[in-house]
């Protein structure tokens, strides 16, 4: 199959750096008011399924009365669907770089609290958590394999990491139905809601430059993770990773 060409405004800055760091925090703070919208139209409502799926595989059930980590919480989206769940008695930590979209999603769950900080440099000691997870947010980290050795860290020994995130289909005619629409139209929609020029070129931009996920799984590994595991859903637009930390 041919390479995918990725068309994007020259100013989206892809390849990592102090440049996407501040691009990313101030694109997030700024549409953080419609996120949470934007994230159902655009997904036709399926990004709550996704999540449910996502939280499913979490293995919670195992420690119900643990404390779990949602890296790049975002809305806290993720973390209220696992911290609103009956027969869940612990407690979900919602960690981002971005105040304002943890604000945004204060009141969805009790048994959320949120923590700035980035992914990159969480403040939590080793072993803190009896799983992870991240919903659509490792693509926008500054270092991915340092991102996961980090997350790594802070979970307990035997313990799992869920990572929900877009990925391409392969298979024609959808993988082409997808990327018009996903060039096309999904930055027009996400201008005319969000007001922001480019927030919703760097999705389509940043999910086309993000590892595919066999190449995903093989980088969990390499951060530590065994018996990964990554399925996709609805064709190929999005794909479930799951990995538990080595055992000491």
């Amino acid at each position: 199959m041919p390479e995918i060409e990725i068309e994007t405004e020259p100013s989206l800055p892809l390849a990592g750096g102090d440049a996407k760091q501040a691009y990313v925090r101030e694109m997030f703070r700024s549409i953080a008011p419609r996120y949470d919208l934007l994230n159902h139209v655009l997904s036709l409502n399926a990004d709550r399924r996704w999540r449910r799926t996502a939280v499913d595989r979490l293995g919670w059930t195992d420690r119900p009365d643990g404390t779990y980590l949602d890296a790049c919480a975002g809305t806290r989206d993720l973390s209220a669907e696992l911290g609103n769940r009956p027969g869940f008695t612990g407690r979900v930590v919602a960690s981002d770089f971005v105040p304002a979209m943890l604000a945004a999603g204060r009141d969805k769950s009790a048994r959320v609290r949120a923590a700035a900080a980035d992914t990159l440099r969480l403040p939590f000691g080793d072993d803190s958590f009896d799983g992870a997870m991240v919903g659509f947010g490792v693509r926008n980290l500054m270092d991915l394999d340092a991102g996961l050795r980090e997350m790594a860290r802070v979970l307990r020994p035997g313990r799992r990491l869920v990572i929900l995130e877009f990925t391409t289909p392969t298979w024609q005619p959808l993988r082409a139905m997808y990327l018009g629409y996903f060039r096309q139209i999904l930055p027009r929609i996400g201008r005319l809601v969000s007001k922001h020029r480019s927030a919703y070129d760097w999705l389509p931009a940043s999910v086309l430059a993000f590892p595919d996920p066999p190449t995903l799984a093989a980088r969990l590994e390499a951060a530590g993770f065994r018996d990964v595991r990554w399925a996709t859903h609805w064709g190929g637009i999005v794909a479930i990773h799951t990995g538990e930390l080595t055992a000491a």
